[in-house]
């Protein structure tokens, strides 16, 4: 017996929907810039500037926009980018303190903003160009950015 599929939307429009998936990871950070003297990092990053780091249980929104597939229903397969976000972020930094244990901020200040960028490219290398792409970083409940803005 063949099956037939109702199709989600009519051919004459396209269906532009976005996905999102959360995703987590606790990491220890410092925020300071080598070439500024000890007392202009204190002033400018207050506490963030502890020279044994201090950590955040960072939350993460991947949003990802485009067409629906006519033949899936997906814009995109959500448990593909829960595998995505699980290998190219959360096991990278998941308990790791970024300055110490990972190469993208051995020379970049692991600022939220900065990690946002970071994790952007890492998944923008990844998903296909056809999707638009954006990153929500919480880095603690009130703090939050957002890539591109």
């Amino acid at each position: 017996m063949q099956q037939t599929f109702v199709r989600a939307a009519s051919n004459k429009y396209k269906m532009r929907v976005s996905v999102y998936r959360r995703g987590h990871f606790n990491a220890a950070h410092r925020l300071n810039n080598p070439s500024w003297s000890e007392e202009k990092n204190k002033e400018v990053f207050g506490l963030c500037n502890n020279y044994h780091y201090h950590g955040h249980n960072y939350e993460l929104e991947v949003k990802l926009t485009g067409d629906i597939n006519p033949d899936t229903g997906y814009v995109y397969d959500m448990k593909d980018l829960a595998d995505l976000i699980k290998h190219e972020v959360e096991n990278r930094f998941d308990h790791k303190n970024l300055n110490l244990d990972t190469e993208e901020f051995k020379t970049l200040i692991p600022s939220a903003e900065n990690i946002a960028v970071v994790i952007y490219d890492l998944l923008r290398a990844k998903i296909e160009t056809k999707f638009d792409l954006s990153i929500k970083l919480w880095e603690t409940p009130r703090n939050c950015v957002k890539y591109p803005a």
